[in-house]
């Protein structure tokens, strides 16, 4: 039986599709494997979250990695002791004094940079206490002496660290009925300072995220002592078995990664004009 010479094109045109098809699934990546435990508790410090952050990485990292993560967003001290506790899996954290505790008790795996922003100190625009320009313990000093309020989170976190370290500068513990400890987060405080007309330490990124919202103003900033670094840190596997280590390297490989630090670099840019946070892991 003859074959047409439109039944011979057509045959040929059915073997080069077939080729092609063969080609592209070859050259396909490899899909990633579901990991064996796909639930990833990350402990973190308030400003991750109130900054608006890990709004933006969560859903990167869960997309590329195939975990559902839950964010517990409490203070450093706090976010610590979980990992103490194992009931956390990674942590990202901002107190550095007690990383380096939790590192030297044996607690941790790793302890990695990831990035900084600083401290600054905020008050009303008209600076009732009269601290702008002056050096943040000085202006701390200054605003308690003149009976102004200041708010402390007083929540053991990274920033409530920083801030009775730069009381320490001036051998100042502070009391008294204008000194309000919220026991919140940085969000939450901030808030509670703008509508008390407070002096308040806060990190750069969370206030530039609620600037808006907020009647405070910068006072003072730029010193050394301001320096706000954040670190990710993974736990011992000889001291936790339950810990999900798999996804807690993972974390840490998607959070220092080249494409999340150049993300990190330029969160908050387009709508603050800087960044919130500057990328440490290179």
């Amino acid at each position: 039986m003859k074959v047409s010479y439109f039944s011979k094109r057509a045959l040929l045109s059915a073997l080069v599709l077939i080729i092609i098809l063969s080609l592209l699934t070859s050259c396909a990546p490899a899909q990633k494997a579901k990991p064996a435990n796909e639930n990833l508790i990350l402990s973190t410090t308030t400003s991750t979250q109130d900054s608006g952050l890990l709004d933006g990485l969560i859903p990167i990292f869960e997309e590329e990695y195939g975990y559902k993560v839950k964010v517990v967003a409490v203070g450093s001290g706090e976010a610590i002791q979980m990992g103490k506790d194992g009931n956390a899996d990674v942590l990202l954290v901002h107190s550095p004094a007690d990383e380096e505790t939790f590192m030297n008790e044996g607690f941790a795996g790793e302890r990695l940079a990831v990035m900084h922003n600083d401290y600054v100190l905020l008050g009303p625009e008209n600076d009732p206490a009269h601290v702008k320009g002056m050096k943040v313990a000085e202006a701390f000093k200054a605003a308690l002496d003149k009976g102004a309020v200041f708010v402390s989170r007083a929540d053991n976190s990274g920033t409530h660290k920083k801030e009775l370290k730069i009381w320490a500068e001036v051998g100042v513990t502070p009391s008294g009925a204008n000194y309000l400890e919220s026991g919140q987060g940085m969000g939450d405080s901030l808030t509670l300072a703008s509508e008390k007309g407070a002096y308040i330490l806060a990190d750069r990124g969370t206030y530039l995220s609620m600037k808006g919202s907020l009647s405070l103003v910068i006072l003072t900033e730029g010193e050394n002592i301001l320096f706000n670094p954040y670190h990710v840190m993974t736990l011992n596997k000889a001291k936790f078995d339950k810990v999900n280590h798999e996804g807690a390297a993972d974390f840490v490989k998607f959070i220092t990664d080249p494409k999340t630090q150049d993300f990190i670099s330029k969160f908050g840019t387009g709508e603050f004009g800087q960044p919130l946070f500057y990328p440490d892991a290179a």
